[in-house]
């Protein structure tokens, strides 16, 4: 019987390694499907969070996590119970931008002192091509004593998750598949194919499919970074940004993209992977890292035209009271990991602002440890000289006109500065109520 039946009939478990954004959508939907599931963290306190029933992260929520059959665990031990492991760690970048395999680096470290004979081990994190077997293989060879190839299997499957996205998810966006041999490639997409409805895509080779998922941001990451410098062109004409892109999107084949802060784990740091590969070999790459540098500098930029604005209003700019509504690196989702707004924070204190932030939806845990931010609450947001609509979570967007005029101070002279960063407000409805309002 192939270790796929196996799984099927719940003779052997599955692991997931790592229990973020990522992990644990994919572990609860293969226990919901029936396999027998270990999810494992080596954070104890998830762990317990976790068996409490609740989802910190807000990807598949309380209830989801609370009638799963998964079996959670920080004891790196249970991983021998399992044959078949996913290992969906982050892969950030340094200060530097160069790649920090640390994470996935320990993640084999750790599964190899528990590897056991005729495991397949699939990764997930994204790298570029060559790391799963150039980097990860000898770790686990080393850690397990086993031979790849004869002791165990490897394969490549790229995480896809849309962090806060409910539309597109897991089983509904066609997951690539890669494995060592023919035969480890039948056995990871037979098992994915369990969990994921679109269907699975194999690809040629381990790095191909590593290829892919690095490829997949940085195209957007390039997408975006023309945006942000048709955002900086037409603002200097004086012109409507937005409405551009509208007049243009009326054609077939213009590509849908928006200005805007690329933050995050993913589009703000693949294409670091895919260069610094590159420069390996010997090539300066020169569209992929102009991008980069574009969309880097973009909270630098929404902080200056901020502090404009405020000159053109001859409000005064040092201790000017300053409200940013969101945090995090995207809408709604709660985590600040990564977020482009403090760049925003960081040049607005140059210049001798600090800035009240209020975010309804992000880990102030997480915010205070990683930046030192304390939150405040919504309704501390009050005798404002400029308010930022920084992340566009339902409970911003759903702001009405009089509850953001509540925001700003009384005085009829005093002129109110918006900063609307993600566009989602009615342009001529605030200029028409007396508003200095700029958008990206």
């Amino acid at each position: 019987m192939s270790l796929y039946e196996k799984i099927k009939n719940r003779e052997e478990s599955l692991s997931l390694v790592g229990l973020g954004y990522v992990g644990m959508p994919i572990a609860i939907e293969f226990a919901k499907r029936g396999v027998k599931v270990i999810g494992f963290d080596l954070n104890a306190a998830k762990i317990e969070l976790y068996k409490s029933g609740i989802d910190p992260t807000n990807e598949v929520g309380d209830e989801a996590i609370q009638t799963s059959t998964m079996e959670f665990a920080a004891d790196e031990c249970k991983l021998r119970e399992a044959k078949f492991h996913i290992v969906a760690v982050p892969t950030p970048v340094n200060d530097d931008h160069t790649p920090d395999l640390t994470p996935v680096e320990g993640a084999s470290r750790i599964l190899g002192r528990n590897l056991t004979k005729d495991s397949v081990v699939v990764f997930e994190s994204t790298v570029y091509p060559g790391v799963t077997e150039d980097v990860c293989v000898p770790i686990l060879e080393k850690e397990s004593g086993l031979k790849c190839g004869v002791d165990f299997k490897i394969g490549y499957s790229p995480e896809r998750i849309n962090p806060g996205d409910k539309v597109h998810r897991l089983n509904t966006i066609t997951k690539i598949v890669s494995g060592m041999d023919d035969e480890t490639l039948d056995t990871v997409a037979k098992v994915y194919e369990i969990v994921v409805d679109a269907g699975v895509h194999r690809a040629e080779s381990i790095k191909v499919a590593e290829a892919a998922k690095v490829i997949e941001n940085s195209q957007r990451d390039i997408n975006i970074a023309f945006m942000n410098e048709l955002s900086i062109i037409f603002n200097k004409m004086g012109i409507d940004t937005q409405s551009v892109l509208k007049a243009a999107g009326t054609k077939w084949n213009f590509l849908n993209f928006y200005p805007g802060l690329v933050g995050g784990h993913c589009i703000g740091v693949d294409p670091y992977y895919l260069t610094y590969k590159a420069e390996e070999l010997g090539y300066h790459s020169q569209i992929i890292l102009s991008g980069r540098r574009i969309n880097d500098d973009m909270g630098r930029y929404v902080a200056e035209q901020l502090v404009k604005k405020l000159i053109a209003a001859e409000l005064p700019v040092r201790n000017a009271r300053v409200g940013i509504l969101g945090f995090t690196f995207k809408e709604n989702c709660p985590d600040t990991r990564n977020t482009k707004i403090i760049d925003i924070v960081k040049e607005l204190n140059e210049y001798g602002i600090q800035p009240m932030i209020a975010d309804p939806v992000a880990d102030a845990d997480e915010a205070e440890r990683l930046y030192g931010v304390k939150f405040c609450s919504m309704d501390d947001i009050k005798e404002c000289d400029a308010v930022v609509l920084a992340v566009a979570h339902t409970e911003i967007a759903a702001l009405t006109i009089a509850q953001i005029d509540e925001m700003f101070k009384s005085s009829e002279n005093a002129q109110k500065v918006l900063i609307d960063v993600k566009g989602i407000l009615n342009r001529k409805e605030y200029e028409a109520a007396g508003y200095s309002y700029w958008r990206l």
